[in-house]
């Protein structure tokens, strides 16, 4: 199923700004709270879909991405799954982070998680680099990286304790993971609720702790990884996949892992957005008779005609065989620059050959205008 736009889950322009945003994200959540709407499973899709447009246009760079990219361009390709906060998070996570969004509106107590839940961690996200080729970009491809990470321990399953006896409810908070504390003011009475100290909003405390990881419910270790990576990907891009990265101590969740993309020099091209551009170089017979030659693509070698009396500098077009759009708006083209090769050493008898045609009247350079530069050419062949 394709995903909303953004800005149309939250009801606000492309041009809004981060004020206007957080109003609508704000004004969402409040709507769609859990707590609102208990056992109501519409609304908790809405609630996690509001929040992971919140998350991606609160974020300067990600907003930038995704008006360029749109979804590809974060990485929901990539992951698998939804690119963003609601979709790859747990409602945990979305209390954690956006917390501050329903202050003074009875949620969750201000402590940034539902009322009565238990905090759960969250690991560290991890950033790598992955090179491509532009035959990679240009196809798409599946990698498998080899990350080093915190993984869930094997022997306690990541609980932390020792045996199924290991863990015990917490005195303090009774398993709620928060306590309550009720003041008096002049107002009356005021109630508020914080995290347990001495569960750190766990919920629980370990009486044995796991000798494998110590506790902590995680161990270091190596990790195979299979990253889906869309076609037409560019170098500085960042894919996001989804709870691949450190997993979170005792029972907690994984971060992510964000794949930057590294674009590999190519032998022959230079890229330009979707466009490549070739340099040809070819000899004045050739270009003086006409000729067919032939030029490399990403996916294998064409031959294209040059016209009788082609100049240096001309451009050519080779419809299709550039690289697609991320987005799938179409795809590039090829753009050949003609460069008429100059021998720098010529035998006696073709210097012989050569001054016989020196004074020839088809060898005399006809005066004209000034000869353009080549990105004001490229430019000019566009318009």
């Amino acid at each position: 199923m394709s995903k909303r736009d953004y800005y149309e889950v939250l009801g606000v322009s492309k041009s809004a700004d981060d004020k206007e945003i957080k109003k609508a994200y704000r004004k969402l959540a409040i709507k769609h709270h859990p707590d609102k709407n208990p056992n109501d499973s519409v609304a908790e899709e809405k609630f996690k879909e509001a929040a992971e447009a919140y998350e991606v246009l609160s974020d300067a760079q990600k907003k930038a991405r995704y008006d360029q990219f749109g979804h590809a361009g974060l990485g929901g390709a990539a992951s698998g799954g939804h690119g963003g906060f609601g979709g790859g998070m747990s409602m945990e996570d979305i209390f954690e982070n956006f917390g501050d969004i329903f202050g003074g509106f009875g949620f969750g107590g201000g402590n940034g998680r539902s009322r009565g839940s238990r905090r759960v961690n969250r690991g560290s996200n991890i950033r790598i680099k992955v090179a491509l080729t532009l035959e990679e970009i240009a196809e798409g491809v599946e990698k498998k990286v080899k990350v080093t990470k915190d993984n869930v321990c094997d022997s306690c399953n990541g609980s932390g304790a020792e045996g199924s006896s290991g863990h015990s409810t917490c005195g303090t908070c009774n398993g709620t993971g928060q306590v309550t504390r009720v003041t008096n003011t002049f107002l009356g009475q005021m109630q508020t609720s914080s995290t347990c100290p001495t569960c750190n909003g766990e919920g629980s405390v370990i009486t044995d702790k796991c000798k494998k990881c110590n506790g902590k419910g995680v161990e270091r270790g190596e990790a195979v990884i299979p990253i889906n990576i869309p076609a037409g990907v560019e170098d500085g891009m960042q894919l996001q996949v989804s709870g691949q990265g450190n997993m979170g101590t005792r029972g907690g969740v994984a971060g992510d892992l964000l794949v930057v993309i590294e674009e590999k020099p190519h032998e022959y091209f230079q890229r330009e957005g979707q466009n490549l551009h070739y340099d040809l170089f070819v000899n004045f017979a050739d270009v003086a008779l006409g000729t067919q030659i032939v030029v490399p693509t990403l996916k294998g070698k064409v031959k294209i005609k040059l016209e009788e009396g082609t100049q240096s500098g001309k451009l050519l077009r080779l419809r299709g065989k550039g690289l697609p759009s991320v987005n799938a708006y179409g795809t590039g083209d090829i753009i050949v620059n003609v460069n008429v090769w100059t021998p720098q050493k010529l035998s006696s008898e073709e210097k012989k050959i050569l001054e016989k045609l020196r004074e020839s009247e088809n060898f005399i350079p006809k005066p004209g205008k000034k000869d353009k530069g080549f990105f004001e050419r490229v430019k000019e062949y566009f318009n």
